[in-house]
């Protein structure tokens, strides 16, 4: 077993460590904020994930893991150390490394023995031999210290499993040293393992992830289409998940992709296209139809009512997907500051989201609107206008027809994410409008009259 130790306590550095220490590694995981790592030290993760607490708790217990904020001590005696910061995109669309490199020099300075340093951050292809370099210049000791590529492939909200249960695991060494250290060092996972140069490993990340953005935005553009020709984008998608060389995943329309990865790859791959004369038609394509994606149902709706001033807006859900507390590029921070310029009266529901979004937008009077956070659905739903559905939670999935027709003023839903049947929605009396399907209209008192005749006669 090998002394490990993480830089960064995010999604990335925090999630493996914990797996490190799972596979019996003894860790050290590094973040400048005291306050964060005492909560982390009590067994409270600063990021919601599940089960990882749970092995937060029991790893801390059996002295596996630890948390502080003294790097010297953590980089001194390290075999390993796993660099798991943010790296955050600039205005340009570049990746900002700022982070990387404060790490860097600091590992440089107090290293006392061979290390491995091994990047997990996503970075633009090439930055590792930039780091090992950077790291020879500060390097303050006479010891060995090579950079290896290691980039992730989890996904938010199933974090700690896609750590333990991999695909693969992706490593770019330059060598045989840096290659059989980190594989000794995933060995107790017993994963496959990718072996390759560091720009390889580099790109492996940016174009699995870009391709998966891709994947998602030429669904979207087709179920626009869809709507225009009179097609079912659901149908459409299983028709095509037959398919072996285009898989079922990736497949459903709705208002957009966010998180923290690929919004964020995708501009930083079209960047690194540009700074090094190439057009990358493909990825500026996935990015324009994302952006328009997102505000595709509130422009929708401003087309259905002739104002939202005063009106009561029910939203169901806030973060970018289900499973974490995450909201960035999340279609929510679409939507809402345009509600609230109309003057829409918000009353915003999400499981877990909800504390984070009122730090952006406080609960109470927001510009022209007020937003109210509630404690479930049918609170939200009470006495609506109007509905956005943005997230896709089990908690709002469960939300039946019917109860959209009981509760609210307009029955009228916008369902960015496809959650219910337009046939279920139309019988239960709802104006139900989604993404790449058929619209259905409230039906009339005469035609639910008339459908429930039929229905009576076929009984």
């Amino acid at each position: 077993m090998f002394n490990i130790s993480v830089a960064g306590t995010g999604y990335v550095g925090l999630v493996a460590g914990v797996c490190f220490a799972e596979m019996g590694h003894k860790v050290t995981c590094v973040d400048i904020d005291n306050t964060k790592v005492k909560l982390m030290q009590s067994g409270v993760s600063p990021i919601y994930e599940k089960n990882l607490e749970e092995l937060m708790q029991k790893n801390y217990a059996a002295g596996r893991i630890d948390y502080t904020t003294d790097f010297k001590a953590a980089y001194k005696a390290a075999d390993a150390v796993f660099i798991g910061v943010g790296t955050p995109e600039n205005k340009d669309g570049s990746a900002n490394l700022s982070f990387i490199a404060t790490v860097a020099r600091q590992i440089a300075e107090n290293v006392e023995q061979d290390c491995l340093v091994v990047v997990k951050s996503t970075v633009p292809v090439g930055t590792n031999d930039k780091v090992e370099q950077f790291i020879s210049d500060f390097l303050v000791n006479d010891v060995r210290v090579e950079v290896a590529s290691n980039p992730e492939f989890l996904a938010q909200g199933s974090a700690v499993h896609d750590t333990l249960y991999a695909k693969r695991i992706v490593i770019g060494t330059e060598s045989e040293w840096a290659e059989n250290l980190l594989k000794d060092i995933y060995k107790p996972f017993n994963l496959p393992v990718v072996a390759v140069n560091r720009r390889s490993a580099e790109m492996i990340k940016y174009a699995s992830n870009d391709f998966l953005a891709l994947k998602i935005s030429y669904m979207n553009d087709i179920a626009n289409l869809c709507e225009l020709v009179g097609a079912d984008i659901q149908d459409v998608a299983e028709g095509m998940s037959f398919d072996d060389r285009i898989g079922s995943k990736f497949l459903n329309a709705g208002i957009g992709y966010g998180g923290s990865c690929f919004p964020k790859d995708t501009k930083a791959l079209e960047y690194l296209a540009t700074q090094n004369g190439y057009d990358l038609k493909t990825i500026k394509a996935a990015i324009d139809v994302n952006k328009d994606q997102k505000t595709l149902l509130y422009k929708k709706a401003s087309k259905r009512l002739i104002t939202l001033n005063g009106l009561k807006v029910a939203v169901l859900g806030l973060t970018f997907k289900p499973g974490t507390d995450d909201l960035r590029e999340a279609p929510s921070l679409e939507n809402v500051p345009l509600l609230l310029e109309q003057g829409a009266d918000i009353y915003a529901y999400d499981p877990i989201g909800a504390d984070n979004f009122a730090k952006v937008y406080p609960e109470g009077p927001n510009g022209k609107g007020n937003i109210t956070y509630v404690t479930n659905a049918e609170a939200a739903l009470q006495d609506a206008n109007v509905c956005f559905i943005f997230t896709e939670w089990g908690e709002i999935r469960a939300v039946q027809p019917e109860a959209f027709k009981l509760l609210m003023r307009t029955p009228l839903v916008y369902d960015g994410r496809n959650l219910h049947e337009v046939e279920q929605m139309v019988d239960a009396g709802v104006e139900y409008h989604s993404v790449g399907r058929p619209s259905a209209k409230r039906v009339s008192r005469e035609e639910a009259r008339e459908r429930e005749l039929q229905s009576s006669k076929r009984g």
